[in-house]
């Protein structure tokens, strides 16, 4: 859930954005490690006062330090393939979402059942409430349903745009002339900002 001033990543709201978020901490544990072997690493090298003048090759070390960064970028690798996959992967939608951008508010069609349409524009912060957020807020909000496989096509009416909702693990470029489509699986009710 969005919440004001906060900097950590939103709650996943889709099974998608709980695999990015495990990745994420995967990626980060690898980093975190290595930042640890090689600062442990230059300490110990600068605390030791003997020096090998006569070191002019090492095929020992140049075979490890060529193979290790291999295995860890292969671990870093293999999940985020699955990941890419994972994204584009669309099951028997249930709904489909059209959404169309223009330059100052997003068009939304619902065409499986009957052909509702609406325009959804930006509050102006004179017409916010309280507990409503500045440039996220809308006049018409979007309605999913939960635990239904969504499909959302995306294109632009005039320049290139990008429709994208974080807690849902979302992101799909609007280009004019060109339909992009992604899915969507809800796992709670909620409100979702997008940008």
């Amino acid at each position: 859930m969005a919440t004001w001033g906060n900097t950590m990543i939103q709650d996943a709201n889709s099974s998608l954005m709980e695999q990015l978020m495990f990745f994420h901490d995967h990626t980060i544990m690898i980093l975190s490690m290595i930042t640890i072997m090689v600062a442990y690493i230059m300490m110990s090298l600068n605390s030791n006062k003997m020096i090998n003048r006569y070191l002019l090759e090492g095929q020992t070390i140049e075979l490890i330090w060529t193979i290790l960064p291999a295995i860890t970028l292969i671990f870093i690798a293999l999940p985020s393939l699955r990941l890419l996959y994972m994204i584009d992967e669309i099951n028997n939608p249930s709904i489909t979402l059209k959404v169309i951008g223009h330059q100052w508010y997003w068009s939304y069609e619902y065409s499986d059942f009957s052909n509702t349409e609406f325009d959804s524009y930006m509050k102006p912060t004179n017409d916010l409430n309280p507990m409503e957020i500045r440039l996220l807020d809308v006049d018409n909000r979007t309605v999913l349903p939960m635990n239904t496989q969504t499909r959302v096509m995306v294109t632009a009416a005039d320049v290139l745009h990008s429709w994208a909702v974080p807690t849902l693990g979302i992101k799909i470029d609007a280009v004019p002339g060109r339909l992009n489509q992604g899915a969507i699986n809800i796992n709670r009710p909620g409100i979702m900002y997008g940008q």
